[in-house]
């Protein structure tokens, strides 16, 4: 190319890697000449198009890396099921403080209560908010680092991003081993000040009989609720929705409130008071 002879604005974008602009430009120009936009405003409209094709790239990229296992916001969340559990009750995980405040939270219900969903709600969020999210059940995670010939290169997928969502703590069994890594996991997060999400079945005090190690169990969910919350969600299956079937299987749990509580709750008996 002659060295003398101006570039044209298509070849100026792609050699700065404006795709937005690259893509748009033809259309805008004979708008912007026939409403007589001033520069500035030409300016403006160009490179906010940038920026938000770049935003919805990020966004689209920081979501592939989290794994989520469905697309979940909390806006499609149906809070009309769920009369034990308002939004405003989980407006505090939902906004750039729940990484600046490393707010922490356990959802524990039974099957279709939604705990995943909101999980990945609360995740999704995150990742809006510019941050970077990542999701793994409890069995996959604790079974990788249990095996890794190099614990903390294992360990390095899951303490680099902000939020860490662990779901389905508790529905399978685990081996030797398992209070240990997880301790390990939660205590590094704990001391780096990110959130942890956690999603069980299983009320707090049986971890102990999950992880088989009591201790370890007390210490991870005391560092998980140190700037954390507990929330309790009951009642029938989402999944089963307006299905009419005869099971016969006992309830799962009692119809109660949601309901939260904090570290300094030794006991872990669940018998905390209800958030208004």
């Amino acid at each position: 190319m002659d060295k003398h002879k101006p570039m044209t604005l298509d070849i100026l974008c792609k050699r700065l890697g404006l795709n937005a602009i690259h893509r748009i430009l033809d259309e805008l120009i004979p708008t912007a000449e026939r409403e007589q936009w001033s520069y500035t405003a030409f300016l403006e409209r160009l490179l906010s198009e940038e920026i938000a094709q770049r935003t919805e790239g990020r966004i689209a990229n920081l979501i592939a890396r989290a794994k989520f296992p469905f697309h979940a916001t909390i806006e499609t969340f149906d809070f009309t099921f769920r009369s034990d559990l308002k939004r405003q009750m989980l407006g505090r995980f939902l906004g750039p403080e729940l990484v600046s405040e490393h707010r922490c939270l356990i959802l524990e219900g039974p099957p279709g209560t939604g705990k995943t969903h909101l999980c990945i709600a609360i995740a999704y969020k995150a990742i809006q908010n510019g941050f970077i999210a990542r999701f793994a059940t409890a069995a996959t995670l604790i079974n990788e680092l249990r095996i890794a010939p190099d614990r903390n290169a294992a360990l390095k997928p899951y303490l680099q991003p902000h939020v860490l969502v662990i779901d389905e703590m508790g529905y399978l069994g685990y081996g030797a081993g398992a209070a240990d890594v997880l301790f390990q996991l939660v205590d590094h997060r704990y001391h780096q000040g990110k959130p942890t999400l956690f999603t069980t079945n299983k009320p707090l005090a049986q971890w102990g009989r999950v992880l088989h190690d009591e201790e370890l169990a007390r210490a991870i969910i005391d560092r998980t609720l140190h700037h954390g919350d507990y929330l309790k969600l009951s009642g029938p299956s989402y999944r089963l929705k307006g299905r009419k079937l005869d099971l016969d299987l006992p309830d799962a749990a009692p119809t109660t409130k949601a309901k939260k509580t904090d570290s300094t709750d030794k006991s872990l008996d669940n018998s905390q008071p209800t958030i208004a």
